[in-house]
C-alpha cells in the first residue's frame, strides 16, 4: 500500500541526541561529531530537539544555540527536521518561524499538552496546527505519541491533512501503529504525504508493510536500519525480514531498556562523543543496562563502535 502523493522526504531520519558535559553544559564539539557520524552512517535526514534529544531539559536559549549550531554544521548535507513542540500556539509558531529561518526542512510538533492531565479539546488542537501552519512555509509532521496523552483519531488526522496547508507528515507511535497508518493512508489519500514509523523502529516491519515511507529511529545505527527500509521499498520483503531479525535485538534493547540514553551510550563507547550523561534529574543509564546494550551492539559491528571521523 502506498500513498498517491510523492513524498518530499522519505527514508531514515534518526533523532540526534543532545550532548552534555559531566557538569551538564552543552558540549557543542561532541554535538558536531555526533552529527557527522550520523550523516556518515547513511541517514536520509536528521531530527533535532525531539524527546530522544532530551528537549525537556533544555532552556529556550539553548534550543536556539543548538538549532543554529547544528543547522550551520550540517550545511545542507541532509535535510533536518526541528521539533518545535510547545503548549502555547504563539510560542510554537514563533519557534517554528525561527527554525524555518535557520534552515529547517520540516517541523515536528506534538499536540498541545502539559503534564499528565492538561489537554485541549479537538477543535483547539485543529486550530493550534492551523495557526502554526499559517506562520510557516515548510511541512509540519504531527507526532502522534503516547507521551502527549492526547488522542488523535484517524479521522482527525486525515481532516487536518486535508484542511491545513503544511500538515502533511505523520509520525505514528501509538499502540497498533501499523493499523493506524493503514487507516490513515486509506482515509487521507494524497493528503497524507508522509506516513512515518517511529518509536525506535520497534514496529518498523509492520509499519513498512502498512505503507510507511519514512522512519524516525534512534541515532546510533542507521547503517543497520537503512538497508531494511531500502530492501522493503525495492520489493525484497524476505531480505528486509532477514535484516530486521538480525538488528531486532539491538532495536529492542534501545526501545525497552536503554531508551533515551542509548544513542549516547553507543557514541561514547565508540569514541564519538566525550560524555554520555543526561542532565539532572534524568537518571544515568545503569551499568548493567549499558553492558547489555553494548553486548547486543558488538554482535552486529555497527559503524558507531568503529567510526573515527
Amino acid at each position: 500500500m502506498t500513498t498517491t502523493r510523492a513524498p518530499r522526504y522519505r527514508g531514515i531520519f534518526p533523532v540526534v541526541p543532545t550532548t552534555f558535559t559531566e557538569t551538564g553544559e552543552l558540549d557543542l564539539a561532541s554535538q558536531k561529531r555526533a552529527v557527522d557520524f550520523m550523516i556518515d552512517s547513511g541517514v536520509d535526514g536528521l531530527c533535532i530537539l525531539a524527546n530522544f534529544s532530551e528537549q525537556f531539559v533544555l532552556a529556550d536559549d539553548e534550543r536556539e544555540v543548538l538549532t543554529r549550531a547544528i543547522l550551520e554544521h550540517v550545511a545542507g548535507r541532509v535535510p533536518v527536521i526541528v521539533t518545535t513542540t510547545h503548549f502555547s500556539t504563539r510560542v510554537c509558531a514563533e519557534r517554528s518561524r525561527r527554525a524555518q529561518e535557520m534552515g529547517a526542512a520540516m517541523l515536528m510538533i506534538m499536540p498541545p499538552y502539559h503534564g499528565a492531565t492538561i489537554r485541549v479539546p479537538e477543535d483547539q488542537v485543529v486550530d493550534f496546527y492551523r495557526r502554526v501552519s499559517d506562520a510557516v512555509d515548510i511541512p509540519i509532521m504531527i507526532q502522534d505519541a503516547p507521551v502527549s496523552g492526547t488522542p488523535l483519531s484517524v479521522p482527525l488526522l486525515a481532516r487536518m491533512a486535508r484542511e491545513i496547508a503544511q500538515v502533511s507528515y505523520f509520525k505514528i507511535e501509538t499502540a497498533g501503529a501499523a493499523t493506524k497508518l493503514r487507516d490513515l493512508i486509506a482515509l487521507g489519500g494524497e493528503a497524507i504525504e508522509g506516513p512515518w514509523d517511529g518509536e525506535e523502529a520497534i514496529t518498523l516491519l509492520p509499519d513498512l508493510d502498512a505503507g510507511a515511507t519514512g522512519a524516525m529511529t534512534g541515532g546510533g545505527y542507521a547503517d543497520g536500519i537503512r538497508p531494511i527500509i531500502e530492501a522493503h521499498r525495492a520489493g525484497r520483503r524476505d531480505e528486509a525480514c532477514r535484516l530486521y531479525e538480525r538488528w531486532l535485538p539491538l532495536i529492542n534493547y534501545e526501545n525497552r531498556q536503554g531508551g533515551i540514553l542509548t544513542a549516547k551510550a553507543l557514541m561514547k563507547a565508540g569514541g564519538i562523543i566525550a560524555c554520555e550523561a543526561p542532565r539532572h534529574p534524568f537518571p544515568a543509564m545503569r551499568p548493567e543496562v549499558r553492558a547489555g546494550l553494548l553486548d547486543a551492539a558488538r554482535r552486529l559491528d555497527p559503524l558507531v563502535l568503529r567510526w573515527r571521523g
